[in-house]
Parts: C-alpha cells; sequence; structure tokens
C-alpha cells in the first residue's frame, strides 16, 4: 500500500470517529436539554397545583434510544424532581441509570404509549382538578363555550371506559389506542394524557385545557344559561389557534422557564 493510500485511509477513519464523537455528544447534550425540560414540566405542574401527591408522571424519550425514556423515581414529589435525578428505564420497567425505580402505573401507561404512537416522544399524565372534574361527569363534553375551548373544537379524545388502576400493560394499550392521533385525552372518572414531540408542546396542552375545563367549570358554577359558539366559528377559531400554535409553544414554555430561573434554580441542575 502506498504512503498516499494510507494517509487518505487513516484520514477516512479520522472522520468516522470525529462523526461518531459528534452524534454521542448530540445526543448527550439533547438528553440534558430533554431532562432540564422535563424537570421544569414538573415545577410548574407542582406551582399550578396540579399534582396528586407522588403519583402522576411525566415522560420523554431518551434520544436515541426509543426503547427507554424518562421518569421520575417513585416515591418524589414533583416539586422535588431535578434534570439530574430523573432516572432512565426500559419498557420493561428496568433502571437502566438513576436511583430508583418506575412506579407500576406510570410503567404501563406510559410505556405502552411511548410505543404505539410514533408521535409521542413526550407524556404528561396527571389529575388536575378542573380537567378532572369534567371527566367524572356523565356529559363529560368540553363544551364551546368561551374561547379557550375553541383550541380543542374536535380535538380531544375521550376514553368513556375507566380501567381501574393500570396494573398491566394491556390498559396501558387501550388507552393509547383511544389516544390515536390527537395530542389530547380525557380519561372517564380520571384525569387527563397529553402528548407531544416535545415537553414544551405536551406541556402547552396541558395547561390549555386545563384552562379551558375551568372557564367551563365557573361557567357551570354560575348557574346561569351559557351560550354556545357555532360549530363553523368553533373551527375556524381552532386554525387560527393552530396557525400561531409554534410560536407560542416555544415562547410561552421558555418564559415559565425563565421564572423558574428567577425562583426554583436547583430545577436545572
Amino acid at each position: 500500500m502506498s504512503a498516499h493510500h494510507g494517509a487518505d485511509r487513516a484520514q477516512r477513519g479520522d472522520i468516522v470517529m470525529s462523526s461518531t464523537a459528534e452524534n454521542v455528544t448530540t445526543l448527550v447534550d439533547e438528553e440534558r436539554q430533554i431532562r432540564v425540560d422535563l424537570a421544569a414540566a414538573h415545577r410548574l405542574a407542582d406551582r399550578m397545583s396540579w399534582t396528586d401527591g407522588i403519583y402522576n408522571h411525566f415522560t420523554h424519550t431518551v434520544p436515541g434510544h426509543s426503547d427507554r425514556f424518562l421518569v421520575k423515581p417513585h416515591g418524589l414529589l414533583m416539586s422535588e424532581i431535578t434534570a439530574s435525578n430523573l432516572i432512565v428505564v426500559d419498557m420493561d420497567g428496568q433502571t437502566v441509570s438513576g436511583e430508583g425505580y418506575v412506579e407500576t402505573s406510570a410503567l404501563h401507561i406510559h410505556a405502552a404509549i411511548h410505543v404505539d404512537l410514533a408521535s409521542a416522544a413526550c407524556v404528561l399524565h396527571v389529575h388536575p382538578p378542573y380537567t378532572t372534574w369534567l371527566t367524572c361527569l356523565e356529559d363529560n363534553r368540553l363544551q364551546m363555550t368561551h374561547q379557550a375551548s375553541l383550541r380543542f373544537f374536535n380535538r380531544i379524545a375521550y376514553d368513556d371506559e375507566y380501567g381501574g388502576l393500570a396494573m398491566a400493560r394491556d390498559e396501558g394499550h387501550r388507552m393509547a389506542a383511544q389516544l390515536g392521533n390527537h395530542s389530547v385525552m380525557l380519561h372517564a372518572n380520571h384525569g387527563v394524557t397529553t402528548v407531544g414531540a416535545s415537553v414544551a408542546e405536551a406541556f402547552a396542552d396541558l395547561y390549555d385545557i386545563e384552562k379551558a375545563c375551568r372557564q367551563y367549570y365557573l361557567g357551570v358554577a354560575s348557574g346561569q344559561k351559557q351560550t354556545t359558539i357555532a360549530d363553523n366559528l368553533a373551527e375556524h377559531t381552532a386554525r387560527d389557534f393552530e396557525q400561531e400554535r409554534a410560536e407560542y409553544v416555544r415562547l410561552s414554555f421558555a418564559a415559565w422557564k425563565r421564572k423558574l430561573d428567577r425562583e426554583e434554580p436547583d430545577y436545572a441542575s
């Protein structure tokens, strides 16, 4: 082999090694950012009184490892979550990194949704007061009586079959099938799940659905007859919301994180 060819091969090897190292660095950086965002979502949920003690869970798949996801270790409150104490588990619930283990129902709900729905990189499942109130009604459909509701016109999946505690994977797969191509699902007598390609997307849906349900609750609680917005106007407004969605998601989550940076900076540690 000539010295020239040897040099070419060595150079190609250097390029491959450099490319591999860059890919690894990129994945590490991506996971770090997801950890920070997911920790922020936990802290914000606690601030907004959406939490249920040590239960309810927010998860995100690990970049480069679609068979693993980040989740809070069982036993911690959402107010205690930081970027570094989130654990990584596989779809069988085995802890891959970090200290602690995943709670059983969280494993079966979140693993099934991550596996079954490619669009669900992030899955947020909670029992916030106003959305959960609506899920407990005989007529559990969100009515189009306020602008906040219009964002969800014909855009909510309703799971009308309460299946008990999700102590087996079949229940998680059933939930995933009900969710389908929607990003928001209301579970009868239970709570709400939102999914998205990012923490910011799923969190925006969670914030918006709870706000919409709160406005609807206040109208019902007034005892007064409410006016319903016409379907054609509701659909038109929903599409307007969608046109502004990407910017809203990006800017609003960044704003929430700035608030945490000022008041609870340890979330990112």
